[in-house]
């Protein structure tokens, strides 16, 4: 049942072929205004990866309301139904993060190139279920995507060094693109794939809390 639940949200995904479209360009767009500097134009294009898989993500939730009830009671569970979609989810994204990061690797010149693929396929990892979460809370788009672009604003603007900073979903990439820009100390691609994990176990299972509750069946006393 979970692949059935992957396809069928990849083929929602495939239905909106012009907001895909506008979502996969976003992150190009980040990445073309500070080509010049390679260290904020990979971060930058990083975080665009980040928004448009969680905005894409949120999208196919909203747009899946109708049906999880549906497959609830043909047997499907909610895990399956929340992994299948997670699942499909996570391979746009990181289809997205492969496409951009051989775009990086022929137009800069990183110190560590491999770390760079890092940062994108870990962020793709994060916004899947970051965006299933937003989608969960906030049933409406305007406000799940209005909420999803506040978090990446306030990442983009929070001091890497504060505390702020660190309570934000993609962090992690913020450490690795260091480490994949700069150098140092492995630590940094250590600290930020923890960091991610976390992020990952949280709004994964945060999600699963709420469509467990949402969609549960309803139990009648025997007769």
């Amino acid at each position: 049942m979970t692949f059935v639940v992957a396809s069928l949200s990849a083929r929602e995904v495939s239905r909106r072929w012009v907001a895909l479209a506008l979502v996969v360009a976003l992150p190009f767009w980040f990445y073309l205004v500070r080509r010049d500097l390679a260290g904020q134009s990979t971060r930058m294009l990083t975080l665009g990866i980040g928004w448009a898989v969680s905005t894409l993500t949120l999208f196919v939730v909203n747009a899946s309301r109708g049906v999880d009830p549906r497959l609830r009671l043909t047997g499907a569970s909610t895990a399956s139904i929340i992994g299948g979609r997670l699942l499909a989810m996570t391979g746009v994204g990181l289809s997205v993060a492969l496409g951009y990061w051989l775009l990086v690797g022929i137009d800069q010149d990183l110190l560590h190139w491999w770390a760079a693929g890092l940062m994108m396929a870990v962020t793709a990892l994060v916004a899947a279920p970051l965006g299933s979460l937003i989608g969960a809370v906030l049933p409406r788009e305007l406000e799940g995507a209005l909420a999803l672009l506040s978090v990446c604003a306030v990442q983009m603007l929070a001091n890497p060094d504060g505390t702020i900073a660190k309570l934000m979903p993609f962090w992690s990439a913020r450490e690795i693109g260091t480490y994949a820009v700069d150098g140092g100390s492995s630590d940094l691609v250590w600290r930020g794939l923890g960091h991610a994990a976390l992020v990952w176990l949280l709004c994964a299972g945060g999600t699963l809390a709420i469509f467990r509750w949402r969609l549960r069946l309803a139990r009648y006393p025997e007769p």
